[in-house]
């Protein structure tokens, strides 16, 4: 199937220059979905992960992370902005191109030594996913890849995340 199809491209949204990848048309259409959930899937059992835990960053990551993490027999935990979440939290800042942000995750979401994969829709400079490794790992859990819809190639944000394998339907 090809996904791209599915994807609609938005001209200079959210500012004039940018081209926005707007997956709301691929979750719309049943067998895309469904297409995108078991690939993926198949994709993270052909490198073999193990996963104890799908990650899902805020909040294109829940949408995908939760049916993927269902299919690999793992369990879900959401990473969450500032303030969203109501018990203890593990919080880590990281810098945006204009200031900082931060996320968090619930103190007893993860145990130390889970293995653990990072899924969000995109990853363009890759700011986010490394924020959200660095504070998996401070938990002490095993890192064993990231998985993403789409990567924005041009924007190179593979290089900012750790060594572990990348997994990525769309390439643009």
């Amino acid at each position: 199937m090809d996904l791209k199809s599915l994807i609609r491209d938005i001209p200079d949204f959210p500012k004039p220059g940018i081209l926005f990848r707007d997956i709301t048309t691929l979750l719309r259409d049943r067998q895309g979905l469904r297409y995108t959930i078991d690939f993926f899937a198949e994709k993270c059992l052909e490198v073999d992960l193990n996963i104890d835990y799908v990650i899902g960053m805020e909040s294109r990551g829940f949408i995908f992370g939760t049916p993927l993490a269902y299919k690999l027999g793992a369990g879900f935990i959401p990473v969450r902005k500032k303030g969203k979440l109501p018990a203890a939290v593990h919080s880590i800042e990281y810098e945006l191109e204009y200031g900082t942000d931060c996320l968090e995750v619930h103190q007893d979401a993860l145990h130390p030594d889970s293995r653990v994969l990072i899924v969000d829709d995109l990853i363009a400079t890759g700011g986010t996913a490394s924020a959200t490794a660095k504070l998996v790992q401070q938990i002490g859990c095993e890192l064993v890849g990231f998985g993403f819809i789409i990567e924005l190639r041009d924007l190179q944000g593979r290089k900012h995340l750790p060594d572990v394998p990348i997994i990525s339907l769309v390439q643009y």
